[in-house]
C-alpha cells in the first residue's frame, strides 16, 4: 500500500501566476515557505500519492462489496438438431417418446447474500484501517518532499554565497593586477609577479564559473523536488541563510507519540493482526441467503416473439440458505496463521528498530547543532581576523613591506575562512532541519 496525504498549503496568487507563467522575474524571489508551499502541490510524488488515496477508497468500496447483496442474470438459447428419446414398455409394446424441442430458451436472476462470514465481515475491519494507513504514508510523503525541498533550498543558497565570496576575491585581485602591471611597466615589478597575479586570476575566473553550473545545476535540482519546471528562472532571497547566534532549545526525551513512521508501523501491525483474524476466519463456517428464478420456453421452431400456441413456457424459483463448512484443507489455514505470527514479530522488531533509530537521529542532530555553532563562532571570528590579515598584508604590499606571496598566500586564507563558515551555515540549518523533522514538526517550515 503506496500513499500520501492531502494538507496543502495555498501559494500567494502573485507567485503562484509567475510559476504557472513559466517565468520569474529578477526582482521577484522565491523565499523557503513559497517552495515548499508550492512542493506540496506540484510535486509528482505527493500528487501520485494522492491518486493513492483516491484509489486506497475505491479498494475499501471492493471489500466492502463483498458484504452486499450479489445480483446476477443470466439468459441462454440452444438449438437441437437431434432429439434425444426415452423408449418406455406400454404393455409389452415399446414406444419412444421424444424429450424436449428443438428449440430451448431460458432467462433467469440469482440473489445471494451473506448473513454470517467472518472473512468478509474482518475484511471490512480492515479496509476501514487501512484508510488511516493511505492517509498517514501520504502524510509521510510530504514530510519527505519538505525535508528534501528544505536541504535543496539551502544548498542553492550556501553556493550563492560562495560565489559572491569568488567575485569580491577576483575584484580584489584585479586591483592588484592593475598595481602590479603599472609597476612592471616602470621597472618596479618583475614579470614573474604578473605572470603569477595572471595565474591567479584565471584560477578564480575558472572557478567562478565552476561555481556557476554548480548553482544551475542546484537549482535545476530544487525545482525538479518542488515540481517546477526546469526552465523557470527563480531567485532566491539572500535573508534565507541568516547568521546563526544560538542553539534551539532541546528536549531531554524525545516523544515518538507524533512521529508519522511510528504511527505508520502501529496502523500496519493493527492490519496484520487483522490478516491473522481473517486466516483464522477461514475455521469458521459461512451462511448465505440463496434466491432465483428463471423462466424456460421450448418450442419446435424459432418463433418465441410469435404468438406461438405450441410454445411451452414455465417459470421455476427456488429460496434457501447455504451453509458450507470447513472440515479439512490440508492444513493450509494452520500455515498461514503461522506465516502471519512471523508476519506480526517481523514488524514489531522493525518498529523497535524504527524507535532507536529515530532517536539516534535526534541525538546526532543536537550534537551536529553544537558542532555547527562552534564551528559557525569560529569560522565567524577566523574570517574577520584573515580579512584583517589581508587588508594590512595589501596595505604593506603597497608600501613596499610585503611580498606578493604573502599577499596572495593571505588571498587564499581569506577565501577558504569565508567558505568555511558559509558551510558551517549549512550544516547548521540542514541538522536544524534534522531536529525539528525529529520532534515531528517538520511541517512548520511552512508557517
Amino acid at each position: 500500500m503506496n500513499t500520501i496525504i492531502k494538507q496543502i498549503k495555498i501559494i500567494p496568487l502573485a507567485l503562484l501566476g509567475l510559476l504557472l507563467s513559466g517565468t520569474v522575474n529578477a526582482q521577484q524571489t522565491l523565499t523557503l515557505k513559497e517552495a515548499l508551499n508550492y512542493s506540496l502541490q506540484n510535486n509528482v510524488k505527493v500528487r501520485k500519492s494522492k491518486l493513492d488515496i483516491d484509489g486506497g477508497k475505491y479498494k475499501v468500496q471492493e471489500v466492502r462489496a463483498q458484504a452486499l447483496p450479489q445480483i446476477t442474470g443470466n439468459a441462454g438459447l440452444n438449438y437441437n438438431p437431434i432429439i434425444g428419446k426415452l423408449v418406455a414398455d406400454f404393455g409389452g409394446s415399446p414406444q419412444s417418446i421424444k424429450l424436449g424441442q428443438n428449440w430451448n430458451s431460458s432467462a433467469g436472476i440469482q440473489l445471494s447474500q451473506q448473513l454470517f462470514n467472518q472473512q468478509v465481515f474482518t475484511g471490512l475491519q480492515a479496509a476501514r484501517s487501512s484508510e488511516e494507513y493511505y492517509n498517514l504514508t501520504s502524510q509521510l510523503t510530504e514530510e519527505q518532499i519538505i525535508e528534501l525541498v528544505a536541504n535543496n533550498y539551502y544548498q542553492v543558497l550556501v553556493n550563492r554565497q560562495q560565489l559572491n565570496v569568488i567575485d569580491t576575491n577576483i575584484k580584489n585581485v584585479n586591483v592588484i593586477e592593475k598595481i602590479i602591471s603599472n609597476q612592471y611597466k616602470n621597472g618596479l615589478a618583475k614579470k614573474i609577479d604578473v605572470d603569477r597575479i595572471k595565474v591567479n586570476l584565471t584560477n578564480l575566473e575558472t572557478q567562478r564559473e565552476q561555481t556557476i553550473n554548480a548553482i544551475t545545476q542546484l537549482e535545476n535540482q530544487l525545482k525538479f523536488a518542488m515540481g517546477m519546471p526546469v526552465s523557470t528562472e527563480i531567485t532566491l532571497p539572500k535573508t534565507e541563510l541568516t547568521e546563526v547566534t544560538h542553539l534551539p532549545q532541546f528536549s531531554d526525551s524525545l516523544s515518538m507519540d507524533n512521529r508519522t513512521e511510528i504511527k505508520i508501523l502501529d496502523i500496519q501491525d493493527k492490519l496484520l493482526s487483522l490478516q491473522r483474524k481473517a486466516y483464522v476466519s477461514e475455521y469458521y463456517p459461512s451462511l448465505a441467503l440463496t434466491g432465483n428464478y428463471t423462466y424456460s420456453s421450448q418450442s419446435g421452431g424459432f418463433d418465441f416473439l410469435k404468438s406461438n400456441p405450441n410454445a411451452i413456457g414455465f417459470g421455476a424459483s427456488a429460496v434457501g440458505l447455504t451453509l458450507k463448512v470447513p472440515i479439512f484443507n490440508g492444513f493450509l489455514t494452520r500455515s498461514k496463521i503461522r506465516q502471519a505470527d512471523v508476519d506480526i514479530q517481523k514488524a514489531r522488531e522493525d518498529r523497535r528498530e524504527s524507535k532507536n533509530s529515530l532517536n539516534m537521529a535526534y541525538e546526532n542532530a543536537k550534537i551536529q547543532l553544537r558542532n555547527s555553532i562552534n564551528t559557525i563562532n569560529s569560522q565567524k571570528k577566523n574570517a574577520e581576523l584573515a580579512d584583517e590579515i589581508y587588508r594590512s598584508t595589501q596595505n604593506n604590499y603597497n608600501n613596499g613591506l610585503a611580498s606578493l606571496t604573502d599577499l596572495l598566500d593571505t588571498e587564499n586564507a581569506l577565501t577558504s575562512a569565508q567558505n568555511s563558515y558559509t558551510q558551517a551555515l549549512l550544516n547548521y540549518k540542514i541538522a536544524e532541519i534534522q531536529l525539528i523533522k525529529s520532534n515531528g514538526n517538520i511541517k512548520s517550515l511552512l508557517q
